[in-house]
């Protein structure tokens, strides 16, 4: 029988309004891969910010070899070899990178010397990403990388200090397939020995590839625990969202109107020479390699990055948009990937944040008027179906789904007509997905227009009308619904044509 290395026992932990968790047990054993899947708001966040002493549970206990966790602090935590990777990331931007391998616990050159030796931790993280199989330099500033290789840094980091539980908190997420495969054989190496990872995936894909057992969370509560290769997608699915969920793209009837929006040889923002057009009714996707310059591209057009040259038309009219706020009085909006860096202000509510955007509607001379604020934000609360129990629910203590769900009620309240979605599904479950799908082509039937940037190539292939592929900051090829298929995509994308 396998060793347990970690029990959560019988946890329970309630906000206002919420019980995050339930009376949830479950155990983890030495040396195995194990995956901790449910919807957005299922609980799995809470279960491991309360493994990490992040936060305190209500009841229960958390086991790590027989000590309660729950009456440890952090630090104490930590010290038992126990790290987390959150999604965002615990970097210090501005320092090199083997600063931050090292931060907390600068390394001297002997005992009792209190001076960082800055050339044994360069070493020392170079040998460290060599075992690793990760090619980054120790020396360059952390703001200097790829989000990819700032994920890299957190898990050398934690795997540094000898750890013997990493939990990973969505670790693909912002990853290219090739990093992924890094990524893989760096856990697996890790499993190896001996080290217990619990991995948070949304991706299905991942959790049948890579892990030895699943536990399933729903609504706060512990559904089941499965191995892996003993159960099925459909029957994880159920699990995960209490019902059958279809994985296929919802069908739409929107009509394909006339051009709305186009750009003429782009230039600006790292990217060369971009040109598309945009049509009522209409998702135009973008697609390409992480890194290829989509999200460079639609930043010019909501203006928050400048346009060195070319032009800019909106229903045949020539534009500038120098910033965010005249692209949305043009009727522009962006929903962007990072929703909480730069979608939502976390420490406001969802009536603050949805409303933010166009205070002057709802002011009365210089005062706000708060019953205007409440109804337009609770009609679009309801049309959206985002799950709160009321509209002074702070967007921090709302699921991944749900606050995807605020930014965009943020620019329906606005009445944007051009919407661009940037990874509208990052970090969303399955269950979520669907709905935002089907969002997606209530507004496009409704006669608005969507730009999607997506990394998931079935997201691309079952939802865009056209497809814009990027390689290398510059437009390869546009595919038409009728040629849109997998290999024409990634040729476009690595460019082989």
């Amino acid at each position: 029988m396998a060793e347990r290395i970690l029990v959560v026992d019988n946890v329970t932990k309630t906000y206002p309004g919420v019980k995050a968790l339930d009376q949830v047990s479950l155990a983890f054993e030495k040396g195995e891969i194990h995956a901790l899947v449910g919807e957005n708001g299922a609980g799995k966040s809470t279960i491991i910010k309360t493994i990490a002493g992040a936060i305190k549970p209500d009841s229960g206990a958390v086991l790590f070899e027989r000590k309660d966790l729950t009456k440890m602090k952090t630090s104490e935590i930590r010290g038992c070899g126990i790290e987390v990777v959150y999604q965002e990331f615990n970097l210090a931007l501005q320092l090199p990178v083997y600063e931050n391998i090292f931060i907390g616990n600068l390394a001297g050159k002997g005992p009792g010397n209190r001076l960082a030796d800055k050339k044994y931790m360069i070493e020392t993280t170079k040998k460290l990403f060599e075992k690793l199989g990760i090619r980054i330099d120790p020396e360059s500033r952390v703001d200097s990388l790829s989000v990819a290789y700032m994920q890299f840094v957190e898990i050398a980091k934690a795997v540094s200090r000898n750890v013997r539980i990493l939990i990973m908190d969505e670790p693909t997420a912002t990853l290219t397939n090739a990093e992924v495969e890094i990524l893989f054989k760096t856990i697996r190496k890790l499993k190896e020995e001996g080290v217990t990872i619990l991995y948070v995936s949304h991706r299905m894909e991942e959790i049948f590839e890579l892990t030895d057992r699943c536990s399933v969370l729903r609504d706060g509560r512990y559904i089941a625990t499965v191995h892996t290769k003993d159960t099925t997608r459909k029957e994880l699915i159920r699990y995960m969202v209490g019902r059958e969920v279809s994985e296929t793209f919802p069908t739409r009837k929107s009509r394909i109107g006339e051009e709305v929006l186009r750009a003429e040889h782009l230039t600006g923002n790292t990217v060369s020479d971009i040109s598309f057009t945009l049509h009522k009714g209409e998702i135009l996707g973008f697609g390409g390699l992480v890194g290829a310059g989509r999200t460079e591209t639609v930043e010019m057009l909501f203006g928050a990055a400048r346009v060195e040259s070319g032009s800019i038309w909106l229903h045949g009219e020539p534009v500038k948009i120098p910033n965010p706020r005249a692209a949305v009085q043009k009727g522009i909006a962006l929903i962007p990937e990072d929703r909480k860096r730069h979608g939502l202000i976390l420490d406001k509510s969802i009536m603050e944040n949805a409303t933010l955007p166009m205070l002057k509607r709802f002011a009365r001379g210089s005062v706000l008027n708060r019953k205007l604020q409440e109804k337009a934000t609770r009609e679009q609360t309801e049309a959206l179906g985002i799950k709160t129990p009321g509209v002074d629910q702070l967007a921090k203590n709302l699921s991944g789904g749900n606050q995807q769900k605020v930014v965009l009620a943020k620019w329906l309240i606005s009445s944007s007509d051009i919407l661009i979605f940037d990874e509208p599904t990052r970090g969303v479950d399955v269950g979520a997905k669907q709905e935002i799908y089907q969002i997606m082509n209530r507004l496009v039937e409704s006669g608005k227009s969507i730009i999607m940037i997506s990394s998931e190539m079935p997201e691309l292939l079952g939802m865009a009308d056209r497809l814009i592929v990027m390689c290398e900051h510059k437009m390869s090829g546009e595919l038409s619904k009728e040629n849109m298929d997998q290999i024409q995509v990634l040729e476009l994308a690595s460019g082989k044509k």
